[in-house]
């Protein structure tokens, strides 16, 4: 068994693969984006990212969306934790990387609202994948 990951989850859905954002400023806030209306968790919370492409890197998706959603352009990211989640439209994979720099004022391209926060967040609800990496943050802030 070579411990790579499977692209089934255990239930046999195809995992979807998610490049995810945790864009963090040199005061430690970091940026939280509300889901757009007409998505699965449509005004909930989260870090801001997409899924990978067919034969694109987790660093290359996430400028793309990154892009795509904020208007910036990616120029630092290191890949920080993986997470997988079991929502009931889909099985995903999330890879988050810290992003410590980009070029731009980021913005919602896509009418989202978006927030810089600090622990405790006081936006909600919360994309449930999202609590496990704000627990994550609260840890580093501790340590």
């Amino acid at each position: 068994m070579s411990g790579a990951p499977s692209d089934l989850a255990p239930d046999g859905r195809k995992v979807t693969e998610v490049a995810v954002g945790v864009m963090v400023q040199n005061d430690g806030r970091y940026l939280l984006a509300q889901r757009p209306a007409g998505k699965p968790y449509e005004g909930y919370w989260e870090f801001p990212g997409g899924k990978l492409e067919a034969g694109e890197s987790i660093e290359a998706a996430l400028g793309r969306e990154l892009h795509e959603e904020l208007g910036i352009d990616l120029t630092a990211c290191e890949l920080w934790r993986t997470l997988e989640h079991d929502y009931p439209h889909a099985y995903v994979r999330l890879f988050f990387c810290k992003v410590t720099k980009w070029n731009g004022d980021p913005r919602g391209r896509e009418g989202q609202a978006i927030a810089w926060q600090t622990l405790p967040v006081d936006v909600s609800p919360l994309l449930p994948a999202a609590i496990p990496i704000l627990e994550w943050l609260e840890e580093e802030t501790r340590e």
